[in-house]
């Protein structure tokens, strides 16, 4: 037979043990919850440098007024801002190639007796 204060040890020690296995588990949740706070703070702040280097070099192609080719909304060279129709027939840096001055010779005939051109 269990005495009473057998039964209270372990009523006592049934307590301790499911608390503790609840507040590790309460544990476990905040420190997961902690985690993914912090990687969504930190996909927030990568996707504020990448607008701004967006920003940045969508600001530099403008200075160059470069196009992009796949753009639908622009339907010819002429829709770019800052060109005309006379602009658009032209390249904006035409390049220069170089000729050379030269004229074609035929080689000279050998003189090579056929048993010589059938050992080559």
């Amino acid at each position: 037979m269990v005495d009473r204060l057998e039964r209270n040890k372990d009523m006592i020690q049934e307590l301790v043990e499911s608390t503790a296995v609840h507040v590790g588990s309460i544990t476990t949740i905040i420190t997961k919850a902690v985690a993914d706070v912090a990687r969504e703070v930190g996909d927030i702040i990568t996707d504020g440098f990448e607008m701004r280097e967006a920003a940045k070099l969508a600001k530099q192609d403008e200075s160059r007024r470069v196009v992009d080719a796949d753009d639908p909304e622009l339907d010819d060279y002429t829709d770019v801002p800052g060109t005309d129709a006379a602009d658009a027939a032209l390249t904006e840096d035409p390049l220069e190639v170089p000729t050379l001055d030269a004229e074609i010779v035929d080689p000279p005939a050998l003189d090579v007796s056929p048993e010589q051109q059938q050992s080559r």
